[in-house]
């Protein structure tokens, strides 16, 4: 691959910068010792002359014989020592010597860690603007659902950018798939809803003509019945305009009081039917940006949730508050609470809990759920330590 040729080729460049320096290390440091031994025997043949002029001939033709020996000899070396002299007591001009020599082995040693350091800088760099470049390619596509093509090349990332291309190209398809499965479990939907829409008035029909012909006493049950599938068309068409994207919600300031009023007064004939109360305290004005109408149905959906489970005589409770992140509501009862095992399947569709009570269909804290999805919301229950079932929703601002 190129880029482990590339590292090759670095290694091999500063294993020849090692290389030169100890070479020229070690050429300047022979030569500033045998430098230094010429001046030592210069100097001492130069002090001799000056005491005994009549040795030249002598002195010169000692210093030849030196000077082309093979270093055999050992008995020569070490003449001085057996007069009680030592290396120590001959010091050589060799620390002025050697400034040079030290000088430029230092400079060379610089020069080896110089080119260490701009090997390493520079596949440094090369890896953070590989890094780089497939970080990019990543935000594209979390960002817009696809990314530009990058420029195969072969490093040490060539792997990773072919199982990122693999990565996204299958989560591509699959997302895919999956709004193509769900624009079609809408269309379904709304086929079944539009079904069911002309029999029930059909139905409805024929039950005012019978009442109006021949009363009996199945009139009521029946016509109960035809209301609870009606509800359950209507539901049905909610939900498949929300999975299509079909469903418009306006975007205006919504005041969390004036809308928690509103869906209390819309349940109000179910409210006396059963005995319970609204409590909503006036905690000033919190508002945010959503839907009147449809946050007003996810409301009533929740309060009629709570006034199921709610003996008579009780009171369902909510509050509200915000902050400059988002808005929060908060309704709850004084019931015996979720099963724990049924809380994570709540906001399931056509999902009833053990203890449901009522006629419904399992629909309305889905139906809840979809509606504040919708507006930048999310919702979620839970158990109050006191007793009774809590629903607590966050509208985030932004």
């Amino acid at each position: 691959m190129r880029e482990e040729r590339k590292q090759t080729l670095w290694f091999w460049f500063t294993a020849l910068i090692g290389v030169l320096c100890i070479t020229c290390g070690w050429t300047a440091w022979q030569g500033a010792y045998q430098r230094a031994a010429y001046d030592s025997v210069s100097a001492f043949c130069g002090v001799l002359l000056e005491r005994e002029p009549e040795m030249e001939t002598s002195i010169l033709s000692a210093v030849k014989e030196v000077s082309s020996a093979d270093g055999s000899g050992k008995e020569r070396q070490d003449f001085l020592e057996s007069y009680g002299y030592s290396v120590r007591n001959f010091p050589p001009d060799f620390p002025e010597t050697a400034e040079p020599m030290l000088f430029l082995s230092a400079v060379l040693f610089a020069g080896m860690l110089g080119s260490f350091r701009l090997s390493e800088q520079v596949m440094q760099k090369q890896k953070q603007k590989r890094i780089q470049e497939l970080t990019r390619y990543l935000e594209q596509v979390n960002r817009n659902g696809a990314g530009t093509v990058l420029q195969t090349r072969e490093d040490a990332f060539s792997h990773l950018q072919d199982e990122i291309y693999k990565t996204v190209t299958n989560l591509y398809q699959t997302r895919e798939q999956a709004v193509a499965a769900k624009k079609r479990f809408a269309e379904n939907l709304a086929n079944i809803a539009h079904q069911l829409k002309t029999p029930i008035t059909s139905a409805s029909l024929s039950l005012q003509l019978m009442n109006q012909e021949a009363p009996g006493a199945y009139g009521g049950a029946i016509e109960k019945q035809l209301k609870r599938l009606n509800v359950l068309e209507e539901a049905l068409l909610t939900l498949s305009r929300i999975d299509a994207g079909a469903l418009t919600l306006e975007r205006r300031k919504v005041d969390l009081y004036t809308v928690l009023t509103l869906a209390a007064e819309n349940l109000n004939d179910l409210l006396e039917a059963g005995r319970v109360s609204v409590s909503i305290p006036d905690r000033g004005c919190v508002d945010f940006t959503g839907d009147m109408e449809w946050t007003m149905e996810a409301l009533m959906n929740l309060m009629k949730n709570c006034m199921e489970h709610s003996r008579p005589g009780g009171t369902v409770y909510c509050d509200y508050s915000g902050n400059p992140l988002y808005a929060e509501i908060r309704i709850w009862d004084e019931g015996e609470g979720f099963e724990p095992d049924e809380i994570p399947h709540l906001f399931e569709r056509f999902y009833r809990g053990r203890s449901a009570s009522g006629h419904g269909i399992g629909i309305g804290l889905s139906l809840a759920r979809s509606i504040l999805e919708q507006q930048n919301g999310v919702i979620s229950a839970r158990n109050l330590p006191e007793g009774g079932a809590c629903f607590e929703i966050r509208l985030y601002r932004h």
